[in-house]
């Protein structure tokens, strides 16, 4: 009787540990692809504020160089 029970006691806690096991790669996954995901989008975003940025820098070049400022001048 206590051959039977310590199996069933050993059988049980080898189950709850390989349960644990898949809950936890399960989630380990789940982390990952959402931490992909959040650099994907702020890379993307990132890249379009820097894009804004060149294009008004271009534009003040470009204005410097051809004296169009848009700047009033008072004589």
């Amino acid at each position: 009787m206590k051959k039977l029970f310590l199996f069933m006691m050993v059988a049980t806690f080898a189950t709850s540990i390989y349960s644990c096991r898949e809950t936890t790669q399960e989630k380990t996954q789940d982390a990952l692809e959402s931490i992909g995901e959040d650099i994907e989008t702020n890379a993307k975003k990132a890249g379009e504020k820097i894009e804004e940025g060149a294009e008004k820098v271009v534009k003040e070049i470009d204005e410097e160089v051809h004296n169009t400022d848009d700047m009033n001048v008072e004589n």
